[in-house]
């Protein structure tokens, strides 16, 4: 899933690229347009976010490799399985305050959004007043930030296969070594 989504919004950066010539165009030889800037900081935003999971994947991430690159294959799948918990927790983290985020994008003022999203889905709730950003475009918020919710998951999946597939290689199995 995260191949496909990966090979998919690689594209998005010629979305940017078309939004940024836009505004550039539109400053020089016409009015100025407002949505702009705006519209390029959430194509950036999905760009990374949903990016981020097939990088991992492929690994393109770029890595401290001082120590780590002369290492064993099964020392550096047991360093790794000790340093992706802490990326685990640091996700889940950062996945809890985007569902509150989002929920208070779509009206939520509680401090359950897991039970407010919930609640949308069984019908117990629904969305209130929706935050719109304070420049004068005042495009919704809560798309990009379900955007995030989404890259968020994908990278938390992610991390999950990686930590299986290191704690295979720690244990001795066979499996060839990731990319770098």
């Amino acid at each position: 899933m995260n191949r496909r989504i990966g090979l998919v919004v690689m594209y998005g950066i010629f979305v940017l690229m078309a939004i940024l010539l836009w505004s550039s165009i539109s400053k020089t030889f016409f009015l100025p347009t407002i949505w702009t800037l705006e519209m390029a900081q959430f194509a950036m935003v999905a760009y990374y976010m949903l990016g981020g999971p097939y990088a991992m994947l492929t690994g393109a991430n770029v890595r401290m490799d001082l120590f780590y690159g002369n290492w064993s294959l099964r020392r550096k799948a047991t360093i790794d399985v000790i340093t992706v918990l802490f990326l685990l927790f640091y996700l889940g983290v950062l996945l809890y305050g985007a569902l509150g985020s989002t929920a208070y994008s779509l009206g939520y003022w509680g401090d359950a959004p897991i039970a407010f999203f919930t609640g949308l889905i069984t019908g117990a709730e629904e969305v209130g007043r929706l935050e719109q950003s304070s420049t004068a475009w005042r495009p919704v918020i809560w798309p990009i930030k379900v955007i995030m919710i989404c890259g968020l998951f994908l990278m938390l999946l992610q991390a999950l296969s990686e930590m299986v597939k290191d704690i295979a290689r720690a244990l001795g199995q066979d499996l060839p070594e990731p990319k770098t």
